[in-house]
């Protein structure tokens, strides 16, 4: 064999075994989508396909209407220019009452939440039977939302904004205690264990041993909440629970696009500084 040869040889060698290397992957790859893993992922997405034809048909999803009525939209938009000032006084007194609606039921759902969350917490519940109890009462009130709940209360207070204080503290009472209890389930029980081997209470190892680590990532949750609560606040007036939401309710039965824009603008600056404050203690905080 000459040195020409000697040389090709290896290289033909070499591009055979790759050859033959990316052909067994292949194969193995085609077996793999055919074997049990591939059915199963087929099955899967069969399913998700189904699962969504349904839902959009339920949810009655209709591209060609909204095309249709875009053009309608815009006619609204329109009417909406110039904006509305002379009622902006009493837009911000509404708008100063959904903050406020926000800022006492979601701090009065904080304060009901954390003895809550320590029975709802598996590890540190002083009485274990009342932790499916608990978590059951906690997921009622979280499966109804603030809006159904301040329709309830506008039936039994009256119309106003207390109606709405109470629906959105009750909906986040148990929001919050999920949120609380789950994050007590997942910290390090190490020092508070150290500190139980001592001889020290229950409640005396908790504040020493599991506050400090714990309260700024509640005050960071509290904070979320109350951010949520004023968005989700605006529209609680629809059901006569006062603030912003009322006014909005109005200008929408009447048609009044331009005094609509306002508010929705109103709304909206607000909710941008209230973010910006949030954002702005939640660094603080951690």
């Amino acid at each position: 064999m000459g040195p020409a040869e000697s040389n090709v040889g290896p290289r033909q060698t070499a591009s055979a075994n790759a050859n033959v290397i990316e052909a067994l992957s292949a194969l193995e790859a085609r077996q793999a989508w055919m074997g049990p893993r591939g059915l199963r992922l087929t099955a899967v997405l069969i399913a998700l396909v189904v699962f969504y034809s349904v839902c959009a048909w339920l949810a009655k999803v209709d591209p060609v209407k909204l095309a249709s009525g875009l053009p309608k939209l815009g006619h609204w938009l329109a009417q909406a220019w110039p904006p509305k000032v002379d009622e902006l006084p009493l837009f911000m007194l509404r708008t100063a009452e959904t903050v406020a609606m926000a800022a006492i039921g979601t701090t009065a759902a904080v304060l009901l939440a954390l003895p809550m969350a320590l029975l709802g917490c598996r590890n540190l519940t002083p009485f274990p039977r009342l932790y499916y109890p608990v978590r059951w009462f906690l997921n009622g009130l979280r499966g109804i939302d603030s809006f159904v709940f301040a329709l309830l209360f506008v039936a039994a207070v009256g119309l106003g904004p207390f109606a709405g204080v109470l629906g959105i503290a009750l909906h986040t009472w148990g929001s919050a205690a999920k949120f609380f209890a789950d994050h007590l389930e997942n910290t390090q029980m190490g020092p508070y264990d150290a500190v139980r081997a001592t001889g020290a209470g229950r409640f005396t190892a908790i504040s020493y041993a599991l506050a400090p680590d714990v309260l700024p990532v509640f005050a960071s949750i509290s904070l979320f909440w109350w951010e949520f609560n004023v968005r989700a606040s605006t529209v609680l007036g629809v059901v006569g629970a006062g603030g912003i939401g009322q006014e909005l309710k109005n200008s929408m039965d009447l048609l009044d696009f331009s005094r609509l824009f306002t508010i929705i603008a109103v709304i909206l600056i607000v909710v941008t500084l209230l973010d910006q404050l949030s954002n702005w203690l939640r660094r603080r905080l951690t």
